[in-house]
């Protein structure tokens, strides 16, 4: 049942692609090339793909016309794009198009190998075409209007943010809102999720390093921080970082340097730093796990987004929105979504928010057997998740198989719909990937 992950490499020079190939080959990676970005959308058109790397200089469609037709066209796959050494501002021209990350050439394994083992671990960049990121934040709740104010009110100040809310509903869309109202539109919005990066490497992440400030840094890399200079950097997930990133972080917000891995020189950068955390960090100031004065320097401009059941209706527009998008992209357009369909999801409870809402429409549109959606699908499709805790028989032993059974049909039957693609599977079973792998015994 092993499914490696899908890479398409697109660039115009052969030897390159070819070598890149097999490097992602011999790290047990399946890779497909492309010469162009034609080539690359026609393919993307007709096959699913977990990660595209691509390089931005190409004849015709370069790298972020291609990722930006990609996404208009409602493809979700993350990207990483390739440029020349020293070329700071084509990267930052790509992370601001919705790239996950870049590399620069010429290409470093290890650089390389790292680089896609984090891009495969995010979700794609926030895009315009996708009513989950980065397109108009949906509802029409007193709730969501609250905190639409308060955001466009904060986008006029230069004051630091801090968005508070359950994971799931939305704090990255907020971030970019405000962002893309303030006198910083024109710059970069960088984003960088703490929780997604291990502890040895958010420090370089952050703030950059030099060549040979650690093994295999063959060549120096800008950190996040300078990246975002003149325009916005958002940090997800901020209760993650460790005691020392949070020492250098709080340097950062009090003066503005910092310096890189393995270097003694003071760098500055105007970065407005934006922050977000699904975690209690009042409790965890108390209990010693984030520093005091760096919360205060954080909870500048605070504002609490909803969780779903608190948005009433608004669960109706937003599945009508996800179930749209999911009908195109899978090429189901005779599928027809009935109201009590939604009246059924309104009565759910949603404990992941509105991203579980939205891969729970993806799961209605991949899996539904007929033309229509109603509130039957519902049930049945959601049944299998809130009910696996649930099966039961005369002994442990025989519940326990039968879960495993159940598990492994759910799993079989994504895959398969998917062809294979684990990222999609995990999303239309509303899980992560870490748990797909676990459900497998891998």
């Amino acid at each position: 049942m092993t499914t490696p992950a899908r890479i398409l490499v697109v660039d115009d020079d052969e030897a390159v692609s070819f070598t890149l190939a097999s490097v992602l080959e011999q790290a047990g990676y399946t890779a497909f090339r492309a010469s162009s970005g034609t080539e690359a959308l026609e393919r993307l058109a007709g096959e699913w793909f977990d990660l595209v790397i691509t390089d931005v200089r190409m004849p015709g469609m370069d790298g972020i016309a291609l990722m930006t037709a990609a996404r208009e066209t409602g493809h979700a796959v993350p990207f990483v794009v390739a440029t020349a050494h020293g070329t700071k501002e084509v990267a930052v021209d790509a992370l601001r198009a919705g790239a996950s990350d870049f590399l620069e050439k010429p290409l470093d394994r290890a650089e390389v190998l790292a680089v896609v083992e984090r891009a495969l671990g995010h979700p794609p960049a926030p895009t315009e075409a996708s009513p989950t990121a980065g397109g108009p934040i949906l509802g029409d709740s007193e709730a969501i209007r609250a905190v639409l104010r308060l955001a466009d009110r904060a986008a006029q100040s230069h004051a630091r943010v801090l968005l508070l809310g359950e994971s799931g509903t939305g704090k990255e869309l907020v971030a970019r809102r405000i962002h893309e109202r303030s006198p910083r539109a024109e710059g970069p919005l960088v984003a960088v999720n703490c929780a997604a990066l291990p502890e040895a490497l958010i420090e370089s992440e952050l703030f950059g390093y030099e060549e040979g400030a650690f093994t295999g840094a063959i060549k120096g890399r800008p950190g996040r921080v300078e990246l975002a200079m003149g325009g916005t950097l958002f940090l997800d997930e901020i209760g993650d970082l460790s005691p020392s990133v949070q020492a250098k972080l709080l340097r950062f917000l009090e003066l503005g340097t910092f310096e890189r891995l393995g270097s003694g020189v003071a760098h500055t950068s105007d970065a407005r730093v934006v922050t977000a955390t699904s975690r209690d960090l009042e409790a965890m100031v108390e209990d010693g796990s984030f520093r005091e004065d760096l919360f205060f320097r954080l909870e500048v401009l605070t504002i609490h987004l909803p969780p779903l059941r608190e948005r009433g209706n608004d669960v109706r527009v937003l599945a009508r929105a996800f179930f749209e998008q999911c009908r195109r992209q899978e090429r189901r357009e005779s599928l027809v979504l009935l109201d009590e369909a939604l009246d059924a999801l309104v009565d759910l409870p949603w404990p992941g928010n509105v991203r579980e809402l939205r891969n729970f429409m993806e799961r209605l549109v991949v899996f539904a057997d007929g033309t229509r959606v109603d509130a039957s699908e519902v049930a049945l499709h959601r049944r299998p998740r809130e009910s696996l805790p649930a099966v039961i028989s005369d002994s442990i032993g025989d519940a326990s198989t039968q879960l495993d059974a159940t598990r492994r049909r759910m799993i079989e039957d994504a895959l398969s719909r998917t062809r294979g693609n684990r990222s999609q599977a995990a999303r239309i079973l509303g899980i992560s990937r870490r748990t797909l792998y676990r459900w497998l015994g891998e």
